[in-house]
């Protein structure tokens, strides 16, 4: 299968609040988190190529439900709620985290996470969480680095390491990589990540 020819398949598929919501557990689920405003909905878009899939939005937060996106009848894109900026009650706040927490405990189509991650404001305490809990699951993740672009290649270059040096002493099983949703900067990239946890890509991960 081409590598773009799925995720240009995508639709949206539903949302839940709740995890009583949630569709079906089966089949495989890669789950994309990250503080509000690093450009999540962003990437989903720039990786199915498919405008306005995922709402994005000048005020961050506005993404409160968990979103499905079909690819075909056993693969989905999921679009966790952004977390950290929402003008929302604490009590809010406290129930997206439970909720979430439990979404990445529980659900056994998960097969993957993308922790999306401002290059300008790296490891914030919810990305760190996230890592924690990916690593308390045994969920593979896969770090974007968004808005690579506003930075100079060096200072890029240089962000990236960084973070790949942290991740081999704390998160082994993590890696990183740079992308642009402006300039589809690493886009094949994790495009041949999801093709590797939607066992598309014969080639080990």
């Amino acid at each position: 299968m081409a590598i773009n020819s799925l995720y240009h398949k995508a639709h949206y598929q539903g949302s839940a609040y709740t995890l009583s919501q949630l569709p079906p557990d089966r089949g495989m689920e890669v789950a994309f988190a990250g503080r509000s405003n690093v450009g999540k909905s962003s990437a989903i878009n720039a990786i199915t190529n498919i405008k306005g899939l995922a709402r994005t939005s000048k005020t961050p937060g506005r993404t409160q439900m968990i979103n499905f996106f079909q690819l075909d009848a056993r693969r989905c894109l999921v679009d966790l709620p952004g977390y950290g900026y929402a003008k929302v009650p604490e009590a809010v706040k406290r129930q997206w985290r439970q909720t979430l927490s439990n979404y990445l405990e529980w659900r056994q189509s998960l097969c993957g996470i993308v922790l999306v991650m401002d290059i300008r404001r790296l490891f914030q305490p919810f990305d760190l969480q996230m890592l924690e809990w990916c690593r308390a699951r045994g969920l593979p993740v896969c770090i974007l680095l968004t808005k690579s672009d506003k930075l100079k290649r060096g200072a890029a270059k240089q962000a990236l390491e960084k973070v790949t040096a942290h991740l081999q002493e704390a998160f082994p099983s993590a890696r990183a990589q740079l992308f642009s949703a402006h300039n589809r900067m690493g886009v094949e990239a994790i495009q041949a990540q999801l093709d590797r946890w939607f066992e598309l890509d014969e080639s080990p991960p």
